[in-house]
Formats: structure tokens, C-alpha cells, sequence
């Protein structure tokens, strides 16, 4: 079993910079040997990461490059969830914005309400001969906490709840399996939402890229911590 470590600052309402420490990849262990979670994919520069997955928009459909596709993913405070997507090899784009709620054209004001039903979600566009979508699996319960509850560390509300948005039945049936083998590892139950994509909203611009515009690694990143 795992312990998970919380990098934490004082209490807040919304998504605050200061100093994290990225997620270490995923790694075998002789001792833990039945659990042992797949190696993570690789970590790479971010100089090439595109910033518009899908054509994303207002609500707009979303519609990948030819030969790639689409993830979603809500895990808390999306400047630093976004941060570590786009460091993974083989993802092309990503964008930050606001999805699985009732409004229409939310502003971060309107989801910080509590009152829209949107999560702060990140959107991955990958190339999937590089990067599949079960290492992205992988990577989003590496870089969270998914047994809180509408809660990412000091950032609480359903904006911040941990969730998977899926684009297709595979991506649903592999989600849910992904959850299963993520839940031996895990001492408390997973509460993460896996549904399909609705309505996507691109959040403002200075929400997007927000660390690598920065220069600062923001919002909680949780530690996996492996026994040995």
C-alpha cells in the first residue's frame, strides 16, 4: 500500500501559486511486487505542447488532429494539473476550462460559486502511438488524491472534485478498469466521477499555461510516497 503525501498551504478558495513538487513516476517495487502499478510514460519539454486540443472554444465541438484524440480530466486546481500533462511525452496540446456541470458559458467566478456544477478540468490532445490513453490513466492518479471528495488539499468545492470525462465507450470501459486496479493501492474508497464529455468551456486566457507563464509550480501536487 501507498502512502500519498500532501505538499499543503493555508486554506484557500481558489487556485494558489507557491512551491510543488511534481509526481514521481510510477515504480516497481520487490515488496509490493502484486500491487506494482505500470511504469508511467515518459516525462518530456513542453517547447512543442500546442495549446488549443480539440480546436477547443465556448462549448464548441471538439475535434482532435487527424490520427490523435482527446482526454479529459479533473483533479483539483487546473494550473498545476495542466502543468503536468503537458510535460508528458506524446501529449500535443492541452487547455484548461470547466465541464461536467448545468451553465452555460461559465466564468471562473461562476464555477468558484459552487453553483454550476463544472470541475476545473484539464484537455489533453495526444498522440496515441506515442502515449496511450491507459498511461494517461496513469498519470492523473499519480498527481492527485482521488479518495477526497470535493477536495484537492486546501482547495475545497465540487469544482475541485476528482473526475474522468470520457470521449468513447473504450475510454469509459478503461477508465473504469483503471479506477479498479487504482483502488488496491488505495486504503480509503475512490470517489472519482467517470461520465461522458459534455459541453467544454475554455476557461479565460490567463488561466491557460498558467506555470510555464508563471515561472512558479502552483496549486498542491500530492507525493506518492511507495513502500518498500
Amino acid at each position: 500500500m501507498r502512502t500519498l503525501i500532501w505538499l499543503l498551504v493555508p486554506a484557500a478558495v481558489a487556485c494558489q501559486p507557491h512551491a510543488s513538487t511534481a509526481p514521481e513516476p510510477r515504480a516497481s517495487t520487490a515488496a509490493a511486487a502484486d500491487k506494482s502499478p505500470p511504469a508511467a510514460p515518459s516525462i518530456a519539454a513542453t517547447a512543442k505542447v500546442g495549446t488549443a486540443p480539440g480546436h477547443v472554444g465556448a462549448g464548441t465541438p471538439l475535434t482532435p488532429a487527424a490520427g490523435h484524440e482527446l482526454a479529459a480530466f479533473a483533479e483539483g486546481c487546473f494550473w498545476g494539473s495542466e502543468n503536468t500533462f503537458r510535460h508528458v511525452k506524446g501529449v500535443t496540446a492541452t487547455a484548461v476550462g470547466y465541464t461536467g456541470g448545468h451553465t452555460d458559458m461559465p466564468t471562473y467566478e461562476d464555477v468558484s460559486s459552487h453553483t454550476t456544477g463544472h470541475a476545473e478540468t484539464v484537455l489533453v490532445e495526444y498522440d496515441p502511438k506515442v502515449v496511450t490513453y491507459a498511461d494517461l490513466l496513469h498519470v492523473f492518479w499519480d498527481s492527485h488524491d482521488p479518495t477526497t471528495k470535493d477536495r484537492q488539499g486546501p482547495d475545497i468545492g465540487s469544482n475541485y472534485r476528482s473526475a474522468i470525462f470520457t470521449f468513447s465507450d473504450a475510454q469509459a470501459a478503461a477508465a473504469r478498469a483503471s479506477e479498479a486496479d487504482e483502488q488496491t493501492r488505495q486504503t480509503r474508497p475512490i470517489t472519482t466521477e467517470i461520465r461522458p464529455i459534455g459541453r467544454f468551456y475554455k476557461a479565460e486566457e490567463y488561466h491557460q499555461q498558467y506555470d510555464e507563464k508563471s515561472g512558479v509550480e502552483s496549486c498542491p501536487l500530492p507525493v506518492r510516497a511507495h513502500d518498500t
